[in-house]
């Protein structure tokens, strides 16, 4: 079977794991947690890069950096990974999701600011498939609201908007390096922050609350408990992983991106001759080709296109059921306006293979049975 995802590999990475155990350092914060924040600190010009045990743990920091607290709202798309508004409801806040861009699926930034209310204290915006929501007019609305943005860059490493990468935009980003994102750790993230008065309370919170990495930079004489934290820093071993990969980052982002290439050009007749979406990229974005997905005509073709797949041995997935239609959806949070495209789009939406390294054969293979699933009439 053609698998969905392979999780990065280049080679180099159980070298560095060894080199981890031989230097007695596997607990976090070693040499290469250090060299993988340096690395992005330096790649994407940001303030400062904690590396963390997940990206659900980098939002959760954030929101605990935010201050935010029960019977705050933070604005949020429906359509994203449950990380996204568990991160506030952990916190006592109310997520309030907005409909969604039918074109690139993040959120619509023209119904922001319509949702804020007296209790609104964030924006949360997630740039699907590594491709940037509207950053402007976003960071627009929180400069004139007074709201903080806090981006949900879970699939957006690498990826750009008008040159700027994403997570480097608001105030603060988060991003992941689980197995199925284009660099990985197995589990893993990183917290970007822009305002350098906040570096300090993220490396409190990330230290279980105490002031050890002050400690250890040698700035003070002992360290202590001095917030309130928890633990979110990952094992050295991973962050072994992780740099190996980061090392030969452009490698890797040259051959997703022939990949995503080969898929529109294979697929873009079907697309002309009405049978099925592609991936819209607004010019202003640089995208990462974290995936590459496709969109039928309704929920009942998309079934049927992956049950005709997976009868010829190739795994494709369909992606988030819309958080607002979930039992703790309904319970934490509320969808404000219509939802006139999160349930539809979702339900047309189908992932097809892509990772590092995947055969091109085998991208022909799935592009020659999708022909053959809307050509012979199935």
């Amino acid at each position: 079977m053609i698998p969905f995802n392979i999780p990065p590999f280049v080679g180099t990475e159980l070298d560095y794991i060894k080199d981890a155990v031989n230097g007695h350092k596997i607990c976090g914060d070693g040499k290469y947690t250090k060299l993988c924040c340096e690395w992005m600190e330096k790649r994407f010009g940001a303030k400062k890069v904690l590396l963390t045990t997940s990206c659900t743990h980098a939002t959760e920091m954030a929101a605990m950096l935010a201050q935010i607290q029960p019977g705050d709202e933070v604005i949020m798309p429906s359509y994203t990974f449950v990380s996204t508004a568990d991160a506030f409801v952990l916190r006592g806040a109310t997520a309030v999701f907005v409909d969604i861009r039918p074109d690139t699926m993040n959120i619509d930034e023209s119904l922001i600011e319509s949702a804020i209310t007296k209790k609104t204290k964030a924006i949360v915006p997630v740039h699907y498939a590594g491709v940037s929501c509207e950053m402007d007019t976003i960071m627009d609305i929180a400069r004139r609201h007074n709201l903080l943005v806090i981006e949900d860059a879970a699939q957006g490493v690498m990826s750009k908007y008008k040159g700027v990468p994403l997570g480097t935009i608001g105030d603060y980003g988060c991003y992941s390096f689980h197995e199925t994102k284009n660099y990985s750790m197995g589990e893993g993230g990183a917290l970007v922050i822009k305002n350098e008065d906040m570096i300090e309370p993220a490396e409190i919170i990330r230290e279980k609350g105490t002031n050890r990495s002050k400690f250890f930079r040698g700035q003070i004489d002992k360290y202590t408990w001095v917030d309130a934290g928890s633990s979110y820093l990952p094992s050295e071993l991973n962050a072994a992983y992780l740099y190996a990969q980061l090392e030969r980052a452009d490698e890797i982002y040259s051959d997703r991106m022939q990949a995503w290439n080969t898929y529109y050009d294979r697929l873009i007749e079907l697309e002309n001759s009405g049978y099925i979406r592609l991936p819209y990229v607004p010019d202003e974005c640089i995208h990462n080709a974290h995936m590459f997905y496709i969109k039928t005509k309704d929920l009942d073709e998309r079934t049927r296109l992956i049950d005709y797949l997976k009868s010829k041995d190739i795994l494709s997935v369909f992606h988030y059921v819309p958080l607002h239609s979930a039992p703790a959806g309904r319970k934490y949070g509320r969808f404000y306006g219509e939802d006139v495209h999160t349930t539809r789009e979702s339900e047309r939406l189908l992932r097809l293979p892509l990772y590092y390294g995947i055969n091109y054969s085998d991208i022909n293979t799935i592009c020659d049975e999708i022909y053959s699933f809307f050509e012979g009439g199935r």
